[in-house]
């Protein structure tokens, strides 16, 4: 007999199983063995060719890539799935971050819509480089808790043709608006805090999602110049325009930084002393360039509170720079701003979600060529990963004898979560049917090589977005004019 907690955690991961065979249409006995197979495979997923040796995948290897490359998977319902499940809370408050991880596949010349993926080198800024890939676009709930267990709600694939500000845009509304539908926020609720890091433009999603129930907070550059709110007016009897902003602030030049409104000084055990600075209503000074080239008329004043964080060390005891960060809240008190800052330092934790989608269940490891094929791995590997969340409180620590001893009240880590699955899954059952016997077909004949040619595809951007109000109206295309008889 499981206690209550695990009754609980046992009918929720239950009825996850349930909607989660309701969502494959079509090859959903494949789709939901080969599921299995990844949560109860002895160590690191390799290939998926491997996982159909286990003994939860009751198939052949070719139902495995059927699935994957013919299977049906409705992805729409799957997010309505996730973002039903419980949703860890700050104080009451769902927080959400967003981050792009990709796929790489250099060699796969074959494969469409790869696009230059940006790796980041162990010798810092100089050894970055761009390797062709799919990259993915992900939507997850942040914990509370310093752990390495975030729930990831959306997935998107950006393609050559896709802006990645509207794509991210339309990704949270998407994901906010099923939050809202699915009873997770209510009128009366505090707003969902999406936190990003650097790479993002927080003001544009900011103005973009402002009818939603949302704060928007993202990290800034250091070589960023804004802009002040405009200083009270006074009378002039030359006339003129009032002002409009105020003075520059420049994060680079201390000599540009007024008086801050919002000082706050904390001690913490993992960075020492935090101290944060904050101004209020500090906007930029927007452009029609860039994100904004599309808008007609007067550009937004798009204001919200600075943030400047500096604390004495990093984990390590490494050296700390400090970071700006921007919120779309005006009118933060003390607790607001420490409340941003360390709900931007969990954002971190979705690296250890890339980390293990990667190394532990193998999400970058099939040689897939169809990007769609890719889209349905991807929402596999995010079942398996919501499986093992909902398994948490019903594992046992199955650890081996020369690793460390879990310390009483420490959270298990999604490995040795999905080291004791397999001694779940028996008692959760499987909605996916008995394969029915059948014979291996014959396959090509030794010696005759493939007729088909693949086609090649390049890399890269297919379409350029313009860069001035000229480009942009003379890009569009021109209205036919009436022709008239005479």
């Amino acid at each position: 007999m499981q206690p209550v907690g695990g009754r609980e955690a046992f009918a929720e991961l239950s009825r996850f199983r349930a909607g989660l065979y309701g969502c494959l249409a079509r090859r959903a006995d494949a789709f939901f063995e080969l599921t299995d197979a990844l949560l109860c495979a002895d160590g690191p997923a390799r290939t998926p060719v491997e996982l159909s040796l286990t003994a939860e995948h009751r198939r052949g290897y070719g139902s495995l890539y059927a699935a994957l490359n013919n299977g049906r998977l409705d992805a729409d319902r799957l997010r309505d799935l996730l973002v039903s499940l419980p949703l860890p809370r700050f104080d009451g408050r769902i927080v959400l971050t967003v981050d792009v991880s990709p796929w790489l596949r250099p060699d796969a010349a074959c494969s469409p819509e790869r696009l230059f993926c940006l790796v980041h080198g162990r010798n810092g800024r100089s050894s970055d480089h761009v390797v062709p890939g799919w990259p993915y676009s992900f939507v997850a709930a942040l914990t509370p808790d310093r752990t390495s267990w975030t729930q990831v709600l959306d997935t998107v694939r950006l393609g050559p043709a896709d802006d990645t500000a509207v794509v991210t845009a339309r990704q949270l509304r998407a994901v906010v608006e099923r939050l809202i539908t699915a009873g997770q926020w209510r009128v009366g609720d505090r707003k969902i805090l999406i936190v990003m890091d650097a790479g993002y433009d927080p003001m544009r999603l900011a103005h973009v999602l402002s009818d939603l129930p949302v704060e928007v907070a993202g990290r800034l550059r250091s070589d960023r110049v804004l802009r002040l709110a405009k200083p009270a007016y006074v009378y002039d009897p030359k006339g003129g325009r009032p002002p409009k902003h105020g003075p520059r602030f420049k994060l680079a030049d201390p000599a540009t930084w007024p008086q801050p409104t919002v000082l706050t000084r904390n001690d913490t055990a993992r960075y020492g002393k935090a101290e944060t600075q904050a101004w209020d209503r500090v906007h930029p000074l927007l452009t029609h360039r860039s994100a904004w080239i599309d808008d007609n008329g007067e550009l937004p004043l798009v204001e919200g509170t600075l943030l400047h964080l500096k604390v004495d060390h990093l984990p390590g005891d490494r050296d700390a720079p400090p970071i700006w960060l921007w919120s779309s809240a005006i009118g933060a008190d003390a607790e607001h701003v420490d409340f941003v800052w360390s709900c931007y330092l969990r954002r971190f934790d979705l690296e250890h979600t890339f980390r293990l989608f990667k190394q532990t269940l193998g999400w970058a490891r099939p040689r897939l060529r169809s990007p769609e094929a890719a889209d349905r791995w991807t929402w596999l590997i995010i079942a398996a990963h919501t499986q093992l969340r909902l398994a948490l409180p019903l594992a046992v620590d199955q650890r081996k004898p020369w690793e460390k001893t879990s310390r009483p009240g420490t959270t298990l880590t999604p490995t040795r979560v999905r080291r004791g699955f397999r001694n779940i899954r028996p008692h959760l059952g499987s909605p996916a049917r008995a394969p029915k016997p059948s014979r291996p077909g014959p396959g090509r004949p030794p010696g005759i090589p493939n007729r088909h040619r693949p086609a090649r595809h390049d890399v890269g951007k297919t379409v350029k977005r313009p860069e001035t109000l000229i480009e942009r109206d003379r890009n569009r295309p021109q209205r036919s004019q009436p022709q008239y008889r005479e």
